[in-house]
């Protein structure tokens, strides 16, 4: 059976039988359809199968919509037990970029704007997003894809009257777009220099599970919690089909951000999806571990790109990679896996980025180290 008969059975079944067709479907060997192993990113991949089964078990219960469900609740019950503030506000929304225009439109008043590094996703990846709210990014130059409390300084003398923008957010990502960390010294020090200028702290944690269990992080999840004023941390690329859970720290930021989730299209009537992602992931200890296995594959291959001469635009320090490789290597590469050219370096050598995710398999690293 193909995925082609398996339209076809939805129309002569009965819907009783729907749920069988989809679990049958489900079954299908769907590398038929892929020619190439993909390194591009951590989102290739549909969802670890426990996240599956909890959405197959729960299925036929009736729940409550817009969040209110079980799941849903139990899952921020589950975040604020690992924050240790247990009536901290929590919202469940289905991606990164979205997180990041709700709370920056809700935060922010019109006139005021956001701190960013060049390289923030924001600014490169988000098609405008936050422009499109009307907040202004004021950008400073990355150093290894983080922002520091000195070019912040220089953003805010410059603005100094009503003829500007008026800075009012710093904006960082953990980990960075380069898969750099955070360090909790550094951590500390932009967050008492945002308290003490009067300017809000907000952490993407789009990938926040891979900096937790990378090799050089000293911060925890609570520790996030108490040195920022907002942040979200993610499931889509960390084992889930969708999800991020936005936290208000700073609880007053939080007045009124249902009315945002629900003007803004993101508060989902069956909400159910979003909590069964935590719910599935904060079970024992599978968060962890999902991210734990992406920077462990990643790091076997920096290892072996090492000891092979190659050299990195970024050290290593996540899932992400940043080798330096020939040219003419890379239509060689091209042929088997899939990855992004991230930039030139010279005239004969290019940036690549490769990525890991929870569900690389060992075959995979092991075919890229034969070719490379």
């Amino acid at each position: 059976m193909d995925l082609f008969d398996g339209f076809f059975l939805f129309k002569i079944y009965k819907p009783i039988y729907i749920l069988e067709i989809f679990h049958l479907i489900a079954t299908i060997n769907f590398q038929v359809f892929m020619s190439k192993i993909s390194f591009k990113n951590d989102y290739s991949e549909g969802a670890h199968p426990q996240v599956l089964q909890l959405l197959l078990a729960s299925n036929s219960t009736q729940e409550p919509g817009y969040g209110e469900d079980s799941l849903s609740l139990k899952a921020k019950e589950m975040i604020a037990k690992k924050l240790n503030r247990p009536n901290i506000p929590i919202y469940l929304v289905t991606g990164g970029t979205q997180a990041n225009l709700l709370i920056i439109s809700h935060v922010l008043k019109s006139y005021e704007s956001v701190i960013a590094v060049d390289s923030s996703h924001i600014q490169v990846h988000e098609t405008g997003a936050i422009e499109h709210a009307g907040h202004k990014i004021n950008l400073i130059p990355q150093q290894d894809g983080k922002l520091t409390v000195t070019e912040i300084q220089k953003i805010i003398k410059s603005h100094k009257d009503q003829h500007m923008v008026k800075p009012r957010l710093v904006y960082i990502s953990q980990t960075t777009e380069l898969g750099s960390l955070y360090s909790k010294k550094e951590l500390i020090v932009l967050y008492q220099y945002c308290q003490s200028n009067n300017l809000l702290l907000f952490i993407d944690g789009a990938r926040m599970a891979i900096s937790l269990t990378a090799k050089i992080n000293d911060l925890t999840l609570e520790d996030i919690a108490n040195y920022c004023d907002v942040f979200y941390f993610g499931a889509t690329k960390n084992g889930g089909l969708l999800g991020e859970a936005i936290v208000f720290s700073n609880t007053v930021l939080a007045d009124g951000f249902e009315y945002a989730l629900k003007q803004k299209g993101a508060l989902l009537a069956k909400g159910r999806i979003l909590g069964a992602q935590f719910y599935a992931l904060f079970q024992d200890s599978l968060y962890e571990d999902l991210s734990k296995h992406a920077n462990e594959t990643a790091e076997r291959l920096a290892n072996v790109l090492v000891s092979k001469g190659y050299t990195f635009y970024i050290p290593p320090y996540s899932n992400q990679l940043f080798p330096i490789l020939p040219k003419d290597r890379l239509s060689k590469l091209a042929e088997k896996f899939e990855f992004y050219i991230w930039q030139d370096y010279d005239e004969h050598h290019s940036v690549i980025r490769l990525v890991c995710s929870w569900a690389t398999e060992s075959s995979a690293i092991d075919e890229f180290i034969q070719l490379i």
